[in-house]
């Protein structure tokens, strides 16, 4: 994750580099325009998540145990909140790592999701017990 953040500018840096020897300023705008519109690319993905994510309560997904089977060791938070379209109920205290989430679904199974570094590293699948009586329904 570190290195990520030194390779991505060094690596746009280059380009542009190689561009100027290659062909002059017109050759630094092409591939300036072409890195600006893989920026605006990814800025465009990020806002339509959050956007999608904003229409609906925090911590609630449609299933969780279709959400535990989709999940995947490595994807980032921003993969799992576009594929509940829901931001996750936060566990773990503010700024604090690992970063623990949490989405619910109508039957009470939740999904508790951990992050550390922004990468999903592990995650528990939590049903309700069927014998215990429904918290929803009032006891006669």
């Amino acid at each position: 994750m570190q290195l990520k953040k030194f390779l991505v500018p060094l690596g746009c840096a280059v380009l542009l580099v190689v561009a100027h020897r290659a062909s002059g300023w017109p050759g630094v705008a092409a591939v300036g325009g072409g890195l600006l519109m893989w920026l605006l690319l990814h800025l465009t993905r990020l806002m339509t998540v959050l956007k999608r994510a904003a229409n609906r309560p925090i911590g609630h997904v449609d299933s969780a145990v279709m959400l535990n089977a989709k999940l995947k060791s490595g994807v980032t938070l921003m993969h799992v909140i576009a594929m509940t379209r829901a931001l996750g109920e936060r566990l773990s205290v503010e700024g604090a790592e690992p970063e623990v989430y949490r989405w619910t679904d109508a039957g009470l199974s939740c999904v508790e999701a951990e992050f550390a570094g922004g990468r999903l590293v592990r995650w528990q699948l939590a049903r309700p017990d069927p014998q215990a009586p429904d918290p929803l329904v009032p006891a006669p």
